[in-house]
Parts: structure tokens; sequence; C-alpha cells
């Protein structure tokens, strides 16, 4: 018997804020969440700009020694894992632990960590390299380390996806709840790519922009768009059984209806030039929630600012909507956030069910130029209120993986 999945909890840590009330509220007022890169020399690649966490405090949550066997995309996820539990408000003491899963993806996972131990190879040798460097760089941690701490001794897996990566999550953790392997669980993902390294790779690969000013570098949807921009944090989300969430008084925020997933099975990093596949992905996701595509109200884009993302997904929009995309609304928050890459789907997940609760819907900012192929409503540069009932959050990754998930307001 399929169960029906609600969010009770969710937590955020990026550039735009430290936990969901701020963060949203920053999405809502439409702010910049980009800036220029200052982690890291960037002298010697191409791309200048970045939605980077400067003021991130691990000893908010762990000890000295502990955030010190911890990569950063591990660091990010347990944050907002208690941002996300606290809000839930959830006595994990009085739950069987073994009703009780994590599912936390990761794209990239500890490249920093990776970076750093491959440094003192080179220049100590391998005796002086650290025993935490593999569970440190390992992307599972996250999922691991979480059960670890707040003891979920149930479902515990990790997706890697690239892009795709916290959509997939959100959608197994949901599959997990209403198949009856769990009842409640903690999902998102977590990214934190903020080197020399990653940045060369993506910058190799012609995917980031060249784009120096901030405010002209993450465009969506525009016709000058030139390439995504690099942002790093950590969306998590708690999900539940409803009649699970309703005993214990919780607060739902949202109600999870429908997934999909398909691959493009056609390239590496370009998405198919018909969009096949990510039509299927977005069909299967309407279907699987039970109900029409015109009933669609919203939907928060994989948009990426790249020059093939945005027009294939209108493109798809299109073919899945018909008349009815030049109804709904669209629009992709990286302009706000940057790419968190395999953490994109968790904190757009956030943004979608907080559009649904408080029935407002997120811009699309630094929109200027129309392009002649992104016709559909994007909703340029302000946000605004719109009663909605029904919204998808859509997301891409290398490899051709498609992940829709599909979102209610909870009445």
């Amino acid at each position: 018997m399929s169960r029906r999945v609600v969010i009770t909890g969710t937590g955020v840590v990026h550039a735009l804020g430290k936990g969901t009330p701020d963060f949203w509220n920053a999405i809502k007022e439409g702010k910049n969440g980009i800036t220029g890169i200052t982690k890291f020399d960037c002298s010697r690649i191409s791309t200048k700009v970045a939605s980077e966490i400067t003021d991130f405090d691990p000893s908010l949550y762990f000890e000295k020694k502990e955030a010190k066997r911890l990569d950063l995309f591990t660091q990010y996820a347990i944050a907002a894992s208690c941002m996300a539990i606290n809000e839930s408000g959830i006595d994990v003491k009085k739950e069987d632990p073994f009703r009780l899963g994590v599912l936390i993806g990761s794209g990239i996972g500890g490249i920093l960590t990776l970076e750093d131990q491959k440094q003192i190879l080179m220049e100590k040798g391998p005796q002086r390299i650290s025993p935490f460097f593999i569970p440190m760089m390992i992307a599972n941690m996250a999922s691991g380390y979480a059960a670890i701490k707040f003891g979920f001794q149930g479902f515990n897996e990790c997706v890697v996806t690239a892009c795709a990566t916290a959509n997939h999550a959100i959608g197994d953790a949901f599959n997990a709840i209403r198949w009856g392997m769990a009842d409640v669980m903690l999902t998102g993902g977590s990214e934190a790519a903020y080197s020399e390294l990653a940045f060369a790779g993506f910058c190799a690969a012609k995917a980031m922009t060249t784009e120096s000013d901030p405010e002209l570098a993450c465009r969506p949807f525009d016709k000058n768009r030139s390439g995504f921009v690099m942002g790093e944090g950590a969306g998590i989300l708690v999900l539940e059984e409803l009649e699970h969430a309703l005993n214990r008084g919780a607060n739902i925020i949202a109600e999870v209806i429908g997934y999909g997933c398909t691959c493009d099975a056609y390239h590496v990093t370009a998405p198919h030039p018909e969009g096949v596949a990510g039509i299927k992905a977005m069909q299967f996701a309407i279907n699987d929630a039970g109900i029409k595509p015109e009933q669609v109200d919203y939907i928060n884009a994989h948009g990426t600012s790249t020059p093939l993302n945005d027009s294939v997904e209108t493109m798809v929009i299109k073919k899945v909507f018909g008349d009815h995309a030049y109804k709904l609304a669209v629009s992709s928050t990286k302009s706000m956030t940057g790419h968190l890459l395999g953490a994109a789907g968790g904190i757009e997940a956030i943004i979608t069910a907080m559009a649904l609760k408080e029935g407002f819907l997120p811009p699309t900012i630094h929109l200027e130029t129309p392009d002649e192929e992104c016709d559909l409503d994007y909703i340029p540069n302000q946000g605004r209120k719109a009663d909605i009932k029904y919204a998808l959050s859509n997301a891409l990754g290398f490899g051709g993986h498609n992940a829709v998930i599909a979102l209610k307001k909870y009445e």
C-alpha cells in the first residue's frame, strides 16, 4: 500500500542564509548570492565568480577534533540536518531507530580532502597521509555520519548522480517511506567543491561562465547567458509518513506526491537535443502524482544559465505541457544561489515547498534580454504572490540523469 509523505523539517547552509527562514527571505527578495571568488587564488582559471560561504562556523555543530575529521561537505550536511531535525520537532529517543533512515547525496564528495592529501603525499610522503583520508573523502560519509550523529539506524544510502543527485535522493527517500521501509527519512544533498582543481575541471569542459561581473554572471534563460556559476552548501529535508507526522502533531510544510527519473543515454555532459528523456521524467513525475499536466502551477527549473540547458529545458516544458506551458510559472533560483551541483535539488526542493506553503513564486533574477527560444513566464527579476497547489522541481546531471519531484500544498 502506498503511504502519503510530507515534509516536516528543512535545513539550509548557503551564502544567502544559514537556516531556511533567512535563506527563504533572501530568495523572496531576489538577493544575489554570487560574488567574486575569495577562497582560493583564481588567477589561473577563467571563472572569477561563485556563490561561496565565508561565515560557516563548525563549532556550532562539532567539537574541534570532530570537525577536523570531516570534510566540509559532510560538515555542511550535518549542520543542515541539525536544522531540519530541530524544525521537524521529532524526538528521536521516542522513535524506533530502525524506522528512521538517511539518504543524503553529494555529486563530488570530499574533493577538498583529496586535494589536501595529494599535496601532503607529494611533499611529505605516504607515511604522512591522514588515517581519516578515505572516510573524509568518500561521498557516502554525509549519510553515514548523519546516522551516527542522530541515531538513525534504518534505511541508509548515498546517491551520486552529478547535478541530479539531491532530487534522486529525495525521490528515493520518498519511495522508502511510501513503500513502508521507513517512517522518517533525512534526505537532500551537500556539496563543497570549492577548489582550484574542481573549478579548473569545469572550466576545461567549457561549462562555467567567464563573466566576471557577479550581476551578469548567472542569468538563466537570458539571451546573453554564458555558463553556470558554482555554489556550495547543503539543503536537507525531513520526510515523514503522513499519519506518523499527524500523530505527533508535526508542522507540515508541503507534501511530496510524485517522482520521475530517466536517463538521456546520449552524451556525458550535453543534454539530448530533443529532450526525450527529460520529457519522460516530467511525465513520470506528473503521472506518479496522479494529477494532470494542466494542474501544475509552478516549476523550479534546473535552469543552469548554460546555452544548451536552458533552451532544451524550455523545449521540454513546452512538449510536456502544450498550451499550458504559457500559463504556468517557471523560475531558476540558481540565478541567486549559483549551481550547488549535488546539493542543488536539496535547496530547490525547499524553495519549492516554501513557495507552495506561502503562496509566493520566487524570481529568476538578471533576466534582461529575452531569448527567442526561451519564451515562457520565468518570473523575471521580481517574485510575486500566487495561490499555487502543485509544483515540480527539475534536476539534470552529467551522464544524462534526469530527476523530477512533484510537490503539493498541504491542506
